[in-house]
């Protein structure tokens, strides 16, 4: 029977220095929680969230609030399996289970993971839309030809911290949301007493809900970026910290979204179908440039979205084949990894250019997430957990029970959403 080997969590040996190596800045591992967090805000949530407030008004608040521990407590343990294995989540699986449970793994993320490119080249084209006056198709192969450069040549990177900046537009949500005068007893309530209805409206959207902020790409890609960035072990509450503030920057955006939207469209009874519909949220501040604003903070949040969930899928069928190619990797030398970025992207252009409603197909794969989740979810607390593979790191008993309640709660909200349909 062979033997799993317990991955090193010290750095791999180098050539020797010709100068002594200056201290690493402890803010060098400081923003892929961040940036995952940002890209967790896509514009599958944003349109999911805008739904929502639409159709339930605040009655879902307290599940929004409740997203925030439950995302911050995943991304802890995707940040400390990345930076203790120094590999994706696929390689680990299979290390610990063999190549069945990495193959569903690999199957559920790439599903799960193109179904939500789909729906995101869509809403950057929507944005675009709004933006333009220009139908959202003809803006879907220009956004895949740009996300895909950024990736081939290098420039992600680069560029993605200026991105940041654009969906901190969202930040205007708590102030139109201030504006439009709602009922604020009933906000806070629907904010900090749970209440739920076995109706579509509320079940359809807890499920979205779920789906899109805990969707797999986005603790994969933690994962990876962490392994990536290789932190030593001295560095990883910095490493879960950052995690942690990404996710509570994307909490209060996802509780203002569902407020504003509530208080503007929902309780008139306004359900949101279009990017147009969906910016009037915004109207008590910007007044007429609501959708100019809304179409920014759309688009910076694709262009965000859009080149992590090209490059998760990629990572994750590099693991599964042994490319053992990365975004490092020049394209000529990894013309597997960069193609299967090509062939996906593309492949979802092509699904986006059908002509679907975009907001309809951003909510629709935001539930298609919901109920994938709990199995690349279940993978990664086991990877988690397993002594095999974090050695004498793994995650605490404490943690793991927290792990596991979240993918309950997901489990439950599936349940509760096929219950509705009959």
């Amino acid at each position: 029977m062979r033997t799993a080997a317990v991955w090193p969590v010290t750095a791999e040996p180098t050539r020797p220095p010709r100068k002594p190596r200056k201290p690493t800045s402890p803010l060098a591992y400081v923003g892929s929680g961040i940036v995952s967090g940002a890209s967790d805000n896509d514009p599958t949530t944003v349109a999911t969230l805008a739904v929502i407030g639409s159709t339930t008004v605040f009655g879902l608040g307290w599940l929004v609030v409740l997203i925030v521990p439950m995302l911050a407590v995943v991304q802890i343990i995707a940040s400390r399996v990345g930076a203790i294995t120094r590999h994706g989540l696929e390689r680990d699986a299979r290390t610990l289970h063999g190549r069945a449970v990495a193959f569903v793994l690999l199957v559920s993320v790439v599903s799960i993971t193109f179904v939500t490119l789909v729906a995101d080249l869509e809403g950057g084209g929507a944005a675009l839309q709004v933006l333009t006056g220009i139908d959202y198709r003809w803006w879907i192969l220009p956004i895949a030809i740009a996300s895909l450069a950024m990736l081939v040549f290098g420039s992600y990177d680069k560029i993605k911290r200026g991105l940041l900046i654009v969906p901190l537009v969202f930040l205007a949500y708590p102030i139109s949301a201030i504006l439009a005068h709602p009922d604020w007893h009933a906000v806070l309530v629907g904010t900090f007493v749970p209440h739920f209805e076995l109706t579509k409206a509320y079940a359809s959207g807890a499920i979205a809900l779920l789906g899109t902020t805990l969707t797999s790409y986005a603790y994969v890609w933690q994962t990876v970026e962490t392994a990536k960035e290789r932190p030593p072990i001295k560095r990883l509450g910095l490493v879960q910290a950052d995690a942690t503030l990404g996710t509570v920057i994307a909490g209060a955006s996802f509780w203002a979204i569902v407020v504003a939207t509530g208080a503007t469209l929902g309780l008139h009874h306004q359900n949101v179908e279009t990017a147009d519909q969906a910016a009037q949220a915004l109207a008590p501040l910007a007044g007429r440039n609501a959708a100019l604003l809304f179409g920014i903070g759309l688009l910076g949040s694709a262009l965000i979205a859009v080149p992590v969930l090209i490059a998760t899928s990629a990572y994750m069928l590099s693991d599964a084949l042994g490319w053992n190619a990365t975004l490092d990797t020049k394209w000529w030398r990894g013309r597997a990894f960069y193609g299967s970025m090509v062939v996906m992207t593309f492949a979802a252009a092509l699904v986006g250019l059908l002509g679907a409603s975009p907001i309809g197909v951003l909510y629709a794969s935001s539930i298609i997430g919901g109920i994938g989740t709990p199995v690349s979810l279940a993978v990664m607390l086991l990877v988690a957990r397993s002594k095999r593979v974090m050695g004498r790191h793994r995650i605490g008993t404490g943690l793991a029970l927290a792990g596991w309640s979240v993918a309950a709660i997901v489990v439950a909200a599936t349940i509760a959403y096929f219950v509705s349909l009959f």
